[in-house]
């Protein structure tokens, strides 16, 4: 008799329960020039089906920001961390909150307990080997370039998690699929918004997430019902 195929023990697309094995800490700019990038990798995460966290997803003033960081990445088993943007600003200073970010990850990883030891991580940036020009002590680290476009990117999240969580989800679609599905949302996203009374460019971190989500869950569901007809 042949095998029966692995039962497949993911949480259902888009709304995994919020526990330390399904969330993945995105440690990324915020500004919008880098925005499309930051989408492109949290639709890859609910893709994928962990929960994509990062510190925009709460606005509370009384929380030192450092603290909230330190939180996050306590509760994540997973961390993205994306070295693209440290070049200088107006002003001539570099931007070192996402290289500060993987510090504390890694000396989470390396000093936590037990649960805090079973982190791994998936670090980025925009060309092969930059970051040794300017944070050479993570040589060693397999960094990904994804060039500034979201196809690339989405390939390193998807390659990276379905390698992490081969046991638990044997059936990850790939990363082109995941890629062409992000193209597909983000042409729906101005309508969705439309409907829904959101404007364009105002959309909280956690409402992205909420809409993605609901739109990979019904694509889903559209291509199960595609597949059975």
């Amino acid at each position: 008799m042949p095998n029966s195929p692995a039962p497949d023990r993911r949480p259902p697309i888009g709304k995994p329960p919020p526990t330390y094995v399904d969330d993945v800490f995105i440690n990324c700019p915020f500004d919008a020039a880098y925005r499309h990038l930051r989408d492109a990798l949290t639709f890859a995460v609910l893709a994928c089906r962990p929960r994509p966290r990062c510190a925009l997803e709460a606005y509370n003033s009384g929380n030192i920001r450092i603290d909230k960081i330190a939180t996050l990445i306590r509760d994540c088993r997973w961390g993205i961390h994306d070295l693209s943007r440290t070049e200088p600003n107006e002003e001539g200073l570099p931007r070192f909150n996402m290289p500060l970010e993987l510090g504390l990850f890694l000396g989470a990883h390396r000093f936590g307990d037990a649960r805090q030891r079973e982190k791994s991580r998936l670090v980025l940036d925009r060309e092969p080997f930059r970051f040794q020009r300017f944070i050479s002590d993570i040589g060693g680290q397999d960094v990904v370039a994804h060039g500034n476009q979201p196809e690339p990117a989405i390939e390193a999240v998807r390659g990276w998690l379905a390698a992490e969580l081969r046991h638990q989800a044997p059936r990850l679609p790939g990363g082109e699929a995941i890629a062409a599905r992000f193209g597909e949302f983000q042409d729906a996203l101005p309508a969705i918004r439309g409907a829904t009374d959101r404007e364009a460019g105002k959309l909280a971190y956690p409402e992205y997430c909420e809409i993605a989500s609901d739109w990979l869950i019904e694509d889903e569901r559209r291509r199960t019902s595609d597949r059975g007809s």
